[in-house]
């Protein structure tokens, strides 16, 4: 390795030292000694030194805020100090009552205490943890679930106002938010419009987003920010309150929101809070409320923390943003212990960011309450922004037509005669067959799983999710769902809602046997479905056959045919407004082809299937086959003419033992069916 020379050395040092300095003059101080032109030569200067020097790289170099290749996943974090989620406060009352319970449980070690409380921005952005080591940068991580975070250091090192080494060697901790400006989330948009790519909705959901990628160049080029505003940990003393704790993050090279304010007692925290509900609108950042925090370092040691969070500290939440939007519809959501609970059904909004269509009704009496009316302009809003609900009616805007909302006396989802009965002293319903959830449950993981429609992300869980809030009553709603409503779900962020969003709307092309087998009808297999496909072609023609027409297909026996007739030819539980007549099951047909794009590649007559090479030869397949997947195998068997059973009999051709074959074998053996190995059947299909 060649010798650095000592004036090449000595240039190095002085051009990082000026580039971090101009960094932090900029960011902590909002001071600009020099144009951001002269900034990017000086580091055009010390990239050059550096790819002709590599050995002097240095850790805290502005070269080393994007490095290295994307990661193959996130690594878990355990966090040192325990990261609590503050309680909320929505209203002047809510803090009279915290300022009144600090005062109370401060009392026996402070008579007269008379605590002031630190006013700070509530920043609406992603917090992380951040880690320093002798005060040179080691960690970044979520906060996770308080206990366990994720490690998004190679993300978070990009941001430009983040130090990589602080201002002299301190072991530190410290929390803060990430975020997105208003002016590079609209340029953002813009470039992505003109890609053909959907903007994002918030600049909140960008900042999560970005930092939760694996690809660290994506996260610099978007420009994130953030605000330092907590010393969880460090190795020198801590400051005696939180005015000292701001100051002492800002002199070690942390940018520190320079909006706060010291409040004497619960009416200045309102004023302060009143103040900024206006002019946090009007910042490059997005700001959801006011965090306030006991100031005197003693008073917040000696309140402690609660189970969820700490007793010194609260987020003072401003009133949620409200939207009007028309409901169109109320439906019923029954959920696992039998209790019914409307939900409403709305024309899609955009709220605090997120597109809805879905609001808790609650129950009976809140439906009084409003005097909501399918058809009425409703005022909606984010409870604690998260969760949609109707606040209120817009009744000057209701159609004439609009009539007051009937409780049901039967709903179909509670099974057998559907009967509801009110729980005794309180507002709401309940099935009374309980087992009715179980059973939703049941035929919802069916229509979405492998064989039916196959909708990816949509497992068991997201399912029951799905339906124990109300999302989803029926089939269809499925297709209705946006990612704003599923946002609010445990364990769903931008991404992995707008996932399961795109995955859906992929899922609306569907072959008519899958969605046969989707439909849970009695005794009808993947096997039978088929045989229906190929025989009626379209879903109105199977609807519309007879009993005895169904019972005539060859492999149709009796108890497959009636149940296929009786399911198209249910009694209707209740008449609709259209006046339709007809029943549960073909409303819900109706509406399915609304909402998908029925195809059926099996629409090939039996005559015209008899006439290929495999008519008349049934398979059974056993093990797994190198070549392809067992329904690949399926599906080139039926393209052939062949048929393909789940057990072996008689009148079975060709059992198709891959690897690993099963008891399938041993019968086809006992029987005499011809066994083919897979060298044989790909033979067969050519």
């Amino acid at each position: 390795m060649n010798k650095v020379p000592k004036d090449v050395q000595e240039r190095y040092k002085k051009l990082k030292d000026t580039v971090n300095h101009h960094r932090r003059l900029y960011h902590v101080y909002d001071i600009e000694e020099i144009s951001q032109e002269a900034l990017d030569s000086l580091k055009r200067e010390l990239s050059e030194i550096e790819a002709a020097h590599p050995s002097l790289i240095a850790a805290d170099s502005p070269s080393q805020r994007v490095a290295g290749k994307p990661l193959p996943g996130f690594k878990k974090v355990r966090h040192s100090v325990p990261q609590w989620s503050l309680n909320d406060a929505f209203s002047p009352d809510d803090i009279r009552d915290f300022d009144t319970r600090v005062k109370r449980f401060l009392r026996p070690k402070f008579q007269g205490a008379q605590p002031t409380y630190m006013c700070e921005l509530k920043i609406d952005g992603l917090k992380v943890v951040l880690t320093y080591e002798k005060g040179l940068f080691t960690t970044a991580a979520t906060r996770g679930d308080g206990e366990v975070g994720e490690d998004v250091t190679h993300n978070v090192r990009t941001i430009e106002s983040v130090p990589l080494r602080l201002s002299r060697a301190v072991d530190v901790v410290v929390e803060g938010e990430v975020w997105m400006s208003s002016k590079n989330l609209e340029s953002l948009n813009r470039e992505r419009e003109k890609q053909g790519e959907p903007p994002f909705a918030n600049p909140r959901n960008v900042a999560a987003g970005s930092i939760r990628q694996l690809d660290p160049s994506i996260a610099a080029a978007r420009k994130l920010d953030t605000f330092i505003y907590e010393l969880a940990a460090t190795s020198e003393k801590f400051p005696k309150d939180q005015v000292g704790e701001l100051e002492y993050l800002r002199e070690l090279g942390f940018k520190v929101n320079p909006h706060h304010s010291i409040a004497a007692n619960p009416e200045e925290i309102i004023a302060y809070w009143e103040t900024w509900k206006e002019k946090g609108r009007k910042q490059n950042y997005w700001v959801d409320g006011v965090v306030i925090k006991v100031n005197e370092r003693p008073f917040e040691e000696e309140l402690g923390y609660t189970g969820k969070g700490p007793r010194f500290a609260i987020a003072f939440k401003f009133p949620a943003e409200q939207v009007t939007t028309i409901l169109e519809d109320i439906v019923f959501q029954v959920g696992r212990t039998g209790v019914i609970t409307p939900v409403a059904h709305l024309k899609p909004v955009s709220v605090a960011g997120t597109t809805v269509s879905r609001a808790t009704l609650h129950n009976e009496d809140e439906i009084k309450r409003l005097d909501a009316r399918i058809g009425d302009t409703v005022i909606l809003q984010k409870a604690g922004d998260v969760i949609p609900e109707i606040v209120d009616v817009v009744k000057d805007l209701r159609p004439k037509s609009a009539k007051p909302f009937k409780w049901p006396t039967r709903i179909a989802e509670c099974g057998g005669n559907g009967a509801i009965e009110r729980i005794s002293g309180e507002s709401a319903w309940r099935c009374v067959d309980k087992r009715s959830f179980a059973v939703t449950r049941r035929v919802f993981h069916n229509f979405a799983s492998k064989h039916a429609l196959d909708i990816e992300g949509l497992g068991k869980k997201t399912v029951d999710l799905l339906l124990e809030n109300g999302l989803i009553q029926h089939f269809d709603d499925i297709f209705t769902l946006t990612e704003g409503d599923v946002l609010p779900l445990e364990g769903f962020a931008e991404v992995s809602a707008k996932k399961l969003i795109e995955s859906i709307q992929k899922s609306r092309k569907v072959e008519l046997a899958r969605l046969l087998v989707g439909l849970s009808i009695p005794h009808i297999g993947e096997e039978t479905a088929i045989l229906l496909a190929q025989e009626f072609r379209t879903l109105d023609a199977l609807a519309g056959a007879s009993e005895e027409k169904l019972n005539a297909i060859s492999g149709m026996g009796d108890i497959m045919a009636k149940a296929v007739y009786e399911w198209f030819h249910d009694k209707p539980a209740r008449p609709d407004d259209s006046g339709h007549s007809g029943g549960e099951n073909l409303k819900l047909i109706a509406r399915l082809k609304k909402v998908l794009i029925i195809k059926n590649s099996l629409s090939m007559s039996r005559r015209r299937l008899d006439n290929l090479p495999l008519a008349g030869k049934t398979f059974v397949l056993t093990g797994s086959l190198g070549s392809m997947s067992r329904d690949e195998a399926k599906e080139k068997i039926r393209s052939l003419g062949g048929d393909v059973a789940g057990s072996v009999s008689k009148k079975t051709s060709y059992v198709v033992a891959g690897e690993e074959a099963g008891s399938k074998l041993d019968k086809a053996r006992q029987l005499g069916v011809q066994i083919l190995v897979e060298e044989q059947f790909l033979r067969l299909l050519a």
